[in-house]
Order: structure tokens, then C-alpha cells, then sequence
């Protein structure tokens, strides 16, 4: 972001001030947040047990739906499993319904290739303004403490990538993936795309992203009328057709070169993209910087479960802003 430009001189510029202004609307989403009847509903309830099944097989006891709001549980209130299976047989005996909870071995079994229910969109009739950054998430092994405790060897830290596309009208995120730490952002990038149906009329994204397979990419997936808001790096140079017919990056760093590149993020809406980092933090901050399956297809689902945790807060209320100084 801009400081990141001007770091020297950070100390000039003056810092802008916000007010909430739906401060009760908001105040009470928050505390919905920790209700047990938004993630436990009538209707997973009614469809806790497993349809019968008329293939060949054993038959499952427990539907999809039944997993996925246990292990929802488990994502929001950051619980092992055998604690999570605690929590929802108390939650049943409050509640008095008659329900059969899965042990912890059944979750984790039953969370390789778990397949989710569909929730619906927020409701926005505008394009979607895309912007997508990535994040670092821990697994299991050794901390660095315990490293420099014991004054062992460092290993080589273990970690997952955990990209996230959000909407920036909605707040909401309409496209996650979770791949191995060696997976660059480009090369996730169409992952992403293929999971959004609705129309996109701009995309921001960092320079890491910043080439013609990724203009290519959102062309071939969106049209060419989405706009592209990349910035170019320091030593980028003109194409040789920019006099007579400028790409969009030509004109970025025209005026990157006319009118500085501050200038540029305010002008070209790029400041925006903080929004991404902020939801990478609030990622961590709610979900946790840290995954607790053991497995890559258990970690995939757990990432999904926690996007449709993070959507489902959002959905409940979020804060808006005005400028006050």
C-alpha cells in the first residue's frame, strides 16, 4: 500500500479517520455470532441422519449436512474433536432433541471429501468487484520454540497457501482454494475463476499477478470489458504499440509516470485491494492462523468450512463507514 512507497516520509501523510454509523445493527451481528441457533438450524436438524441409500454398500448414518455443522462448531469455537463431540451432545440435550452425535473418529474420517451444502449468494444485483490476495497457514509439527528450546536442527517450516477471492460490493468471499506452499499466486488464480458464475467487472490483485497470462486468463473467463487494476513493476517499460493503441497497462504506467504512483492507487481505485488483506486478517483473527487437520484433502475441507463460516457472519451484519477527518 502506499507507505510501502514512501516509508521515509510515512510521517506526512495524515492518518484518516473513520465512524461506524450503523453501530447498533452491527453491534448486534456481532453478538449473533456466538448464538448456537445460527449454525444450528431446524432443518439440520431434520436432515441430521443419512438418506437410505439403494446401491451396494454400507449406509451412513449421519448425512453430510450432520459433519458439516458439527465440524462447523469445531471451526468457531476452535475445538478438538472429542471436545466438539462433547459440545454437541450437550447441545442436544439442551435443545432435547433426539439425535445421535458422531464420535471423533467419524468426523475425521468423514471429512476427507465431505461434500458441502450449497449456500446461496448474497443477494447483489451489481458485478462483482473481485480482488484476491493469499496467506500463509501453519499445519502440525515443531514451533520454533521448541527449536530454539532444545537447540535443535530448524526443519523446513511446514505451511499451507491459502488464497481467498472477496467481493468487494457484498463483503462476501465468492472463491477460496487451499494449495501447497510451493504454488505460486498466478498459478492458482484459475482455480479461483472457475468457481464464479456471476459477472465480474473489475479485478485488483498485486504485482505478483501483473502479466499477460493472467490478463489472458480473466479475458477468456469474464470478457474484455473487465477492468484490470495491476500494478506494473518499477522498471516497467511501454509496449511498442502503446503510442497508437495503449493496453490497460500501458495506460497504468503512463500514469504512474505523469503523476506517481500514489496518485495512481487513488486514481485507479487500487487502495481498495486493503480490503483483501484485511479479510486475510480477519481470517486469522476468527478462523485461526493455523489448521488442524492432519491430511491435505482434511485441511481442504476445513478451509471450506471456513469460508462458509466467515460468509455466514457477514451475512448477519457488518459494518459501515464514513470518512470524519
Amino acid at each position: 500500500m502506499p507507505h510501502k512507497y514512501n516509508d521515509a516520509s510515512r510521517h506526512k501523510f495524515t492518518k484518516k479517520r473513520y465512524r461506524v454509523t450503523n453501530w447498533s445493527e452491527y453491534n448486534e451481528s456481532l453478538r449473533q455470532r456466538g448464538d448456537l441457533t445460527i449454525w444450528i438450524t431446524d432443518d439440520a436438524l431434520k436432515q441430521w441422519r443419512a438418506p437410505r441409500r439403494s446401491t451396494p454398500g454400507g449406509q451412513s448414518k449421519y448425512s453430510d449436512l450432520a459433519i458439516a455443522t458439527c465440524l462447523i462448531m469445531r471451526t468457531i469455537y476452535k475445538l478438538p474433536l472429542r471436545q466438539t463431540q462433547g459440545l454437541m451432545r450437550s447441545i442436544a440435550r439442551l435443545m432435547g432433541v433426539e439425535v445421535p452425535v458422531p464420535d471423533f473418529s467419524t468426523l475425521s474420517r468423514r471429512t476427507q471429501g465431505l461434500k458441502l451444502p450449497e449456500k446461496p449468494r448474497i443477494e447483489n444485483t451489481e458485478p462483482i468487484h473481485l480482488t484476491v490476495d493469499s496467506t500463509g497457514l501453519k499445519i502440525f509439527g515443531e514451533g520454533e520454540w521448541q527449536q530454539s528450546k532444545h537447540e535443535t536442527n530448524p526443519k523446513r517450516k511446514s505451511w499451507r497457501k491459502r488464497h481467498l477471492g472477496l467481493d468487494l460490493a457484498s463483503g462476501e468471499v465468492v472463491c477460496a482454494e487451499l494449495t501447497l506452499d510451493d504454488v505460486g499466486d498466478p498459478t492458482a488464480l484459475p482455480g479461483l475463476l472457475y468457481q464464479i458464475d456471476d459477472p465480474v467487472s473489475r479485478f485488483l490483485a498485486d504485482g505478483a499477478y501483473d502479466g499477460a497470462p493472467t490478463n489472458e486468463l480473466l479475458a477468456a473467463h469474464f470478457g474484455d470489458g473487465v477492468e484490470i487494476v495491476i500494478p506494473p513493476p518499477r522498471n516497467a517499460v511501454l509496449t511498442s504499440k502503446s503510442p497508437d493503441d495503449p493496453s490497460p497497462r500501458d495506460k497504468h504506467i503512463s500514469q504512474i509516470q505523469a503523476h506517481g504512483r500514489l496518485a495512481w492507487q487513488a486514481n485507479s481505485g487500487y487502495n481498495q485491494r486493503s480490503r483483501a488483506e484485511a479479510q486475510i486478517g480477519r481470517w486469522k483473527a476468527v478462523i485461526g492462523p493455523k489448521l488442524r487437520s492432519r491430511t491435505f484433502d482434511n485441511q481442504k475441507t476445513e478451509a471450506r468450512i471456513g469460508v462458509q463460516a466467515l460468509n455466514r457472519m457477514t451475512e448477519l451484519g457488518r459494518a459501515k463507514f464514513e470518512r470524519v477527518g
